[in-house]
């Protein structure tokens, strides 16, 4: 599998990484030999970037990507986390997380909490530097993320303990402000360039080819409906509303007609754009992985994306692959 340099750093990804929040029991439980299995099975595919946060599970994503990597040389894969949460102890409802564990994440994005989150990521993690630390959901929290996270960022990413810095975002309009007043390296941008949403296209995904950011492109289906569109799909964590639910069965016609599974339309739609250098796909399983691998591969016919823009489906200045 290709690996692409990010931005003018020396971090290599590949252009497929596993996104490990379902590892740590996204909406219901993982085994912890099934998590194993699933970081063995994407190395198997050629995967070498891993990505996680505290925020999943509270830890437990980056305790069981630890687990999987310890027997593999770190100077072959790259690993990125995130900043922006710290952990506190919590008893109750506990949000996405499927194994409560007596943590919870929340915000934090002062200078000091970067420095004890990028420790307490490496102890969980089990591994002696971070290729990628990311600024993490801080589209409400701008000034407070440039700061103090981002200077904690700065900082370590001179002192050589991080590879490459950048921002974990779901706004476009957020994200792109961040990129203007600092100096980054990469941009993680969940769910904003994929087949039901090319937002990314107005003003970020412009900017990031301007400074020289490269983009990491998750949530290429949209937290599932753009997997399989059935009545009760999700779309951004949350049930897809009536429009988004039959667009996505729309687009899911035009691929059945073209013979193309819209799980492959969907992979390779988002890694075409020039501007990413990755995109991530989260697993929860073996066979996730290896689904996702061969949807990656998947031959499409040319004119399965002319019919979709034709049909105002797709953005007509949306690049396609060739």
């Amino acid at each position: 599998m290709p690996l692409r340099t990010l931005g003018r750093t020396e971090v290599a990804v590949s252009a497929v990484g596993l996104g490990c929040a379902p590892l740590a029991g996204l909406y219901e439980p993982v085994d912890p030999a099934v998590a194993t299995a699933t970081v063995d099975a994407a190395w198997a595919g050629g995967v070498r970037h891993f990505d996680t946060a505290p925020h999943y599970g509270a830890g437990l994503s980056e305790e069981r990507l630890g687990d999987a990597l310890a027997v593999r040389d770190h100077n072959s894969f790259a690993l990125s986390t995130k900043m922006g949460r710290v952990l506190v102890d919590h008893e109750g409802p506990w949000d996405l997380w499927g194994e409560p564990n007596g943590k919870a994440a929340v915000f934090d994005f002062s200078y000091r909490a970067a420095f004890a989150s990028h420790l307490a990521s490496l102890e969980r993690l089990d591994i002696d530097r971070v290729d990628i630390g990311l600024i993490h959901d801080a589209d409400d929290h701008r000034d407070a993320a440039l700061e103090g996270t981002y200077r904690a960022l700065a900082e370590l990413k001179a002192a050589g303990r991080i590879g490459a810095i950048g921002v974990g975002m779901n706004s476009t309009a957020a994200a792109a402000d961040m990129l203007e007043r600092a100096d980054f390296d990469v941009a993680l941008i969940a769910g904003r360039y994929t087949l039901l949403d090319q937002s990314a296209l107005d003003r970020l995904y412009p900017l990031c080819a301007e400074r020289g950011v490269s983009v990491i492109a998750a949530g290429v289906f949209n937290s599932g409906v753009l997997a399989d569109p059935a009545p009760g799909a999700r779309f951004d964590y949350a049930p897809a509303d009536r429009a988004l639910l039959e667009r996505a069965q729309a687009i899911s016609a035009v691929c059945e007609r073209h013979g193309t599974p819209l799980r492959a339309a969907a992979l390779q739609f988002t890694a075409a754009h020039p501007a990413v250098a990755s995109i991530l796909v989260g697993a929860r399983n073996p066979e996730e992985v290896d689904d996702a691998l061969a949807m990656y591969a998947h031959p499409i016919p040319g004119a399965l994306w002319h019919e979709l823009k034709r049909s105002g489906l797709l953005a007509e200045e949306a690049p396609v692959p060739a």
